[in-house]
């Protein structure tokens, strides 16, 4: 079975692009500023896609198992198992290193969050209480409600965008979900049509081994001529059905 029909390699792709998407996420997760709401938007994102890609690996890995048990039946060689259980672990490890430093991430956000709302807020309109020597005039604190406003639109139209793309990855990972149920089901009833054939060769080989001992007693009893007749009997019968076969 080739790489492109191997169903392994076809649930390996789909992982991996998911795995692409979650890295370059994680890339702009890292260079928002720690308070901000599209990071702790991001952070539940990628939490959950850590969770969605290790349990589809863990099915992955469910799969191997099965076709570790007997790869001859499977067509499939110990190298090749090896390059799956490896590809399996590097991707658990990357899934494992990502959440623990997004985790870390949402520690260190929770020690800046203590900061009082509206405390940030007056320092962003810069209100007399904390600058008492200048006092800001009305277009100064008009510009700067625009500003907030703007950046609040800004960060809708942002988490609107996420919902979007995690919609998406909740798709994909029901996709997956099928694919694996589809690869588990195909290789228990492959399992089981080999069982059967091998159910059916023992009957056919007992049989074999019975119809063998017969013809070797007859002809033991039969003795060389009874040998000899029973072999020009059976040429001759031989004979009158190859006429048969092409007078008829």
């Amino acid at each position: 079975m080739s790489a492109a029909q191997d169903p392994f390699y076809i649930v390996k792709d789909e992982i991996q692009d998911s795995v692409d998407k979650l890295q370059s996420t994680f890339r702009r997760w890292e260079q928002l500023f720690p308070s901000s709401g599209e990071r702790i938007h991001l952070t539940k994102e990628l939490l959950a896609g850590c969770e969605s890609i290790e349990w589809q690996v863990d099915e992955l890995g469910r799969a191997i198992a099965v076709a570790e048990r007997d790869p001859a039946r499977f067509s499939i060689d110990e190298v090749e198992l090896g390059k799956r259980k490896r590809w399996t672990g590097s991707t658990r490890n990357q899934m494992e290193t990502l959440r623990k430093a997004v985790q870390t991430g949402m520690d260190k956000s929770s020690v800046q969050a203590n900061i009082s709302p509206n405390g940030m807020r007056r320092e962003l309109l810069r209100l007399p209480n904390d600058h008492p020597v200048a006092k800001p005039n009305r277009a100064i604190t008009s510009n700067n409600d625009e500003f907030l406003t703007s950046e609040t639109d800004r960060q809708v139209l942002l988490i609107k965008e996420q919902d979007q793309e995690l919609d998406e990855l909740s798709a994909s990972v029901e996709r997956l979900g099928g694919v694996g149920l589809t690869i588990h089901d195909e290789l228990m009833g492959q399992e089981r049509i080999l069982a059967e054939l091998d159910q059916d060769m023992d009957k056919t080989s007992n049989r074999l081994d019975f119809v063998q001992r017969k013809v070797a007693l007859v002809m033991k009893k039969a003795g060389a001529k009874g040998q000899i007749m029973m072999i020009v009997f059976l040429l001759i019968l031989f004979i009158v059905l190859v006429l048969l076969v092409f007078y008829t």
